[in-house]
């Protein structure tokens, strides 16, 4: 209305000044009577018109007096997809044939210093995004993330360019992963183990009738004293293995308390550092600051630090300076980062994935659950474990909380 009233005012004036300038012209050319003549027509035409005009803005003006007066438009009513864009859940980028723009927060946010460790390689694997949807994997300050991008073309302007949309997903599949882990396993070691406990037992139980069977020949009872030993220690040892990955299903829920850090890294200190020293190597625990805390289940979280430990120990038998170092820090957003590395081999690029699946193990006798059994402590008291490349080499796992 308002917008209306406005226009209609700006015509009359316009009309005022058309009116004005035909009595200018008349007056230049009064002595020429068909001039006159057309100058009081167009005058005659123009007043009329004022007059509708005129009659049309009192009408208006009354209606607008009696609306209530609107409210200015809030900034949301003004820009509204911009501002959606900037609060898309997703990281949003623009790619053109020579650069990629971030589009919204989530995108700044991802290649901001603290969360991307290198972010021309970010920006360098998006840029080669050629199908429609793919994983990318990228370094953060927590390890090694997957996330789902999604591009799609358009031409704006006359020229081509690509949306990509960026979800990192690593937490949500870890998550979904262990969970799918827990119930295979449980399913798995019930059955198993329902069917070696009777075998176990039927062994035993023939051996011993055998002993209360002396008439059988001696070359026979030693066959089958020596075939239901062996399936005895089978069946045993088969009930260990099984045991073994039992814990994976049975983790207790976490008890949370407050960990004062430095003293946990006491405990782990005086306990583990002797080895390291006995073979010549050397175990570093050091603190970014001293007064350092975290609410969780400490049993957990210092079973979660033992294992790690462990698998750097192995790792690095085989050096005559092995080291390893134990650091505490705070991230971005007052995140405490607890991390471990060592100087060993690391491990190859095309593992790294799979290091924390369960059953899966780097080592020749390995059984899979250390790594498996970490990432299910880590994250049941709130926090997350990545496999970081260490630019000096050597394994390098980040606990965050």
């Amino acid at each position: 209305m308002a917008f209306k009233l406005e226009r209609l005012r700006g015509l009359i004036l316009s009309q005022s000044a058309g009116l004005a300038a035909i009595a200018a012209t008349a007056m230049a050319c009064r002595d020429a009577p068909r001039a006159l003549v057309l100058c009081l027509l167009a005058a005659l035409l123009l007043a009329a018109w004022q007059w509708r005009s005129s009659a049309l803005l009192g009408k208006l003006s009354v209606q607008a007096a009696a609306e209530p007066e609107p409210a200015w438009p809030s900034a949301l009513a003004v820009h509204p997809p911009e501002i959606r864009l900037e609060h898309a859940p997703v990281a949003l980028f623009r790619l053109s044939a020579d650069h990629v723009e971030p589009l919204n927060a989530r995108a700044r946010k991802l290649t901001a210093p603290g969360n991307s460790r290198d972010p021309a390689a970010l920006y360098q694997a998006l840029q080669a995004q050629s199908s429609d949807r793919r994983w990318i994997r990228f370094e953060t300050e927590r390890g090694v993330e997957r996330a789902l991008a999604s591009a799609s073309s358009l031409v704006i302007a006359g020229r081509p360019e690509r949306l990509l949309a960026v979800l990192p997903l690593e937490s949500e599949l870890e998550a979904e992963t262990l969970r799918a882990w827990q119930q295979l396993v449980h399913v798995l070691t019930h059955e198993i183990m329902n069917s070696l406990t009777p075998v176990a037992s039927l062994s035993r139980s023939a051996a011993g009738m055998l002993e209360d069977t002396p008439a059988l020949p001696d070359d026979l009872r030693q066959e089958l004293e020596l075939a239901f030993s062996a399936i005895s220690r089978r069946a045993d040892s088969l009930a260990d293995f099984v045991t073994s990955y039992r814990s994976l299903s049975a983790v207790p829920a976490p008890t949370p308390e407050i960990i004062d850090i430095a003293q946990l890294f006491e405990r782990l200190q005086a306990l583990i550092a002797p080895a390291w020293r006995a073979r010549g190597g050397q175990a570093v625990f050091q603190m970014e600051s001293a007064a350092m805390e975290l609410k969780a289940d400490g049993g957990q979280l210092e079973q979660a630090l033992i294992n790690l430990i462990k698998n750097a120990y192995e790792a690095t038998s085989h050096l005559a300076e092995a080291r390893l170092t134990v650091s505490a820090s705070l991230g971005r957003g007052g995140r405490l980062k607890l991390e471990v590395s060592d100087n060993g081999p690391g491990v190859a690029e095309d593992k790294i994935e799979q290091i924390f699946t369960p059953f899966y193990s780097t080592k020749a006798k390995g059984r899979g659950i250390g790594l498996a059994l970490v990432r299910q402590l880590v994250n049941n008291n709130g926090g997350t474990v990545r496999y970081a490349r260490s630019l000096g080499g050597g394994a390098r796992l980040i606990l965050t909380f």
